[in-house]
Order: C-alpha cells, then sequence, then structure tokens
C-alpha cells in the first residue's frame, strides 16, 4: 500500500482513524463467549467489531500481546483477522503492533513473518539496538515500517526526552531513521498525550505519517492532535482502541464501538482532509 492510497481512503472518509484491536478475552461481552471456545469468541468478536467500524476509519492495528498470549490458536485467530479484513474491507491499511526490535537475521525473519505469513501493512519497532532492527522491513515494497520515537506511555521520559547535543533522544532516532529510509516506506508513533511535542516534531519531519496511540482511553485529545500533529495532506493514523472496541458491553456492542468511532472521526475540521 502507498502512501498515496492511504490518502486517498483519509479523503473518501473524512477520517484518520485507526482501530487498535487490543482483544481481551475478559472484557468481551457474554453473549459472544456464549457457546465458544476462547479463540471462537475472539475472532466472532473482531470480526463482529470490524465491519461496523471499517466504514469510519483507515486501518486496524491488532496488538500482537493479545493474540500471542493464546498459543498458537492465538496466531490462527491474528491471521484469520487480517483475512477478514484482506476480503470484507481491502481499502483498510493494517498494522502489527508488535514492537520488535532486533539485529540482523532475526529483524530479517521477523519482516518475513508480519510481511509475507500474514500480510500486514506496516509493524510497529523499537529502534533501540540501532539502525539495522529497521533495515529488513524497509526492503519490501509497498510495507512500512513504523518506528516508536514518543509514545504516550507516563515513563517514556525514561528515556525518550534526554538530552544529548542539545537533541531529545526522540529526535535523534528520528532523523536517523529519516536518513535510511522515504515517507513511502517509514512512519513514526508520536503520542497523543504528547500533542505539545507533535507540532515541534512535526517541523523536522514534515511528510512522513505518525501513528498517534493514547487518544480516549489514555486521555489523549484527537483535536490537539489534529492541530498540531497533521502535515497538508493529514498524515496521522489516530489510534483508539478500548475506546471503542469496549464501547458496550451488551448485544449492541457492535453498533456502540461504530458510533464510538464516528464521535472521534468528528474531529477532523481542522485536517486538510
Amino acid at each position: 500500500m502507498t502512501t498515496d492510497q492511504i490518502y486517498s481512503e483519509i479523503r473518501k472518509k473524512g477520517s484518520m482513524l485507526c482501530v487498535g484491536l487490543d482483544t481481551d478475552y475478559a472484557k468481551i461481552p457474554e453473549c459472544v463467549k456464549a457457546g465458544r471456545s476462547v479463540s471462537e469468541a475472539v475472532l466472532e468478536f473482531n470480526k463482529r467489531i470490524i465491519d461496523a467500524t471499517a466504514p469510519h476509519c483507515v486501518a486496524f492495528k491488532p496488538n500482537l500481546a493479545f493474540y500471542e498470549c493464546l498459543g498458537t490458536e492465538g496466531l490462527t485467530v491474528l491471521e484469520k483477522t487480517v483475512e477478514h479484513i484482506r476480503l470484507n474491507h481491502p481499502g483498510q491499511f493494517i498494522i502489527a503492533d508488535a514492537k520488535r526490535g532486533d539485529i540482523g537475521n532475526t529483524a530479517r525473519m521477523y519482516a518475513k513473518s508480519y510481511f509475507e505469513a500474514f500480510d500486514f501493512d506496516a509493524v510497529t519497532l523499537s529502534p533501540y539496538m540501532g539502525s539495522e532492527t529497521v533495515t529488513p522491513f524497509l526492503e519490501y515494497p509497498g510495507k512500512f515500517a513504523i518506528v516508536v520515537a514518543l509514545s504516550s506511555n507516563p515513563t517514556s521520559v525514561d528515556f525518550q526526552t534526554a538530552v544529548k547535543d542539545g537533541k531529545p533522544l526522540y529526535q535523534i532516532v528520528m532523523e536517523r531513521m529519516m536518513e535510511i529510509s522515504t515517507p513511502e516506506n517509514m512512519m513514526f508513533v508520536v503520542g497523543a498525550t504528547k500533542a505539545d511535542k507533535l507540532k515541534e516534531i512535526r517541523s523536522f519531519c514534515p511528510d512522513n505519517f505518525f501513528l498517534v496511540p493514547g487518544v480516549g482511553a489514555q486521555g489523549g485529545s484527537a483535536e490537539e492532535v489534529i492541530a498540531n500533529g497533521a502535515n497538508a495532506k493529514g498524515g496521522l493514523l489516530i489510534n483508539s482502541s478500548r475506546g471503542i472496541i469496549y464501547a458496550s458491553q451488551g448485544p449492541d456492542f457492535a453498533e456502540a464501538s461504530a458510533a464510538a468511532a464516528q464521535i472521534l472521526i468528528r474531529h477532523r475540521a481542522n485536517a486538510g482532509v
């Protein structure tokens, strides 16, 4: 998938929303669990959420931890979730939220896993071990590495904002990543709870997409993200997970998720889409 194709979906839907599929069996409505195994319930829940929210979003982001914890059955659910999106909603951008970060052949095997075996469009990566943890992911045309720059969790300040030679670490990371990539294969994670930093980050990174988690349950503001982080075309994938997929515990859970998604995309007015 190219950036032009993503921008086209953003313009068509008037949305920069990414729905995070952080599907926790303990939080799935009882009406979905009834008569189903754990893996069956997770997959059914995902399908219902995907079908309800697809008209209102441009991307889905399964968080791999919620599938890997189920063992081999969880990996099957992950595979079938991606297949469901591809078959029924082919315009969607699909992100593996894996935050992998390893060197050499290991990174190459991770890239093969997510881009070939599972057919994701992008994968989130931790760059702590250096550029060689990222370069294998840049070898796939139409695929994206999404490098963690400034995350939304409170303890990100332990390392990410440390200053060296007058620059915060996240800026050093982003500038190095931009040297080895293009906006056609590199995105960055910039947390919504750091919205005050978005304008500064956009000034030295004008063209790359930002994946912005932290809107909704974590307290981030979609309005602030758009006002500070959008570029001329939009350039944002604004993620919400719990605030959308767990909008209701009743039989109307899918309809409630669609309504929650619609509320978020109303904040697009200043985004240039």
